[in-house]
């Protein structure tokens, strides 16, 4: 059914992203597909990385790790942009047309009263593409 799992990561977050990559893993194995980890930087100096060339030497290094645990073909890929937080959704959109994923799957956190103001950005990435997205909430202690 899915060939192609797009997975937005931000490394500087690993425990957010946590739960959602063993459902990552799971939906990899049982469709044989390939899994595509995307995140998006800004040019400026982060806490992952001094240039989006590191972030990307990192994130392929993570993905790599991920296929161990997975088993499928992996692709990572950095998109850089001027402000990240204001341009994340459009610029996820964008990418899982351009890779041609068909299946989205990543972290959201629980519902809040501010969602009526601020969406999540797995809502807005879910109302802007025709790929099915998988949001992952948190464990409930």
């Amino acid at each position: 059914m899915f060939k192609k799992i797009l997975v937005p990561v931000d490394l500087a977050h690993f425990d957010v992203i946590e739960p959602s990559l063993q459902v990552v893993a799971d939906q990899a194995r049982h469709y044989g597909a390939e899994v595509c980890y995307v995140a998006v930087t800004a040019t400026t100096p982060g806490a992952v990385a001094r240039t989006p060339e590191e972030y990307q030497q990192k994130l392929e290094a993570f993905a790599r790790e991920r296929a161990k645990v997975h088993g499928q073909p992996v692709s990572a890929r950095v998109i850089t942009c001027p402000d990240p937080i204001v341009d994340l959704d459009d610029v996820l959109v964008d990418a899982i047309d351009e890779v041609g994923a068909d299946l989205v799957i990543m972290p959201t956190h629980p519902p809040k009263h501010l969602d009526v103001v601020i969406p999540s950005h797995g809502g807005k990435v879910a109302t802007h593409t025709r790929a099915s997205v998988f949001l992952v909430r948190p464990q409930q202690d």
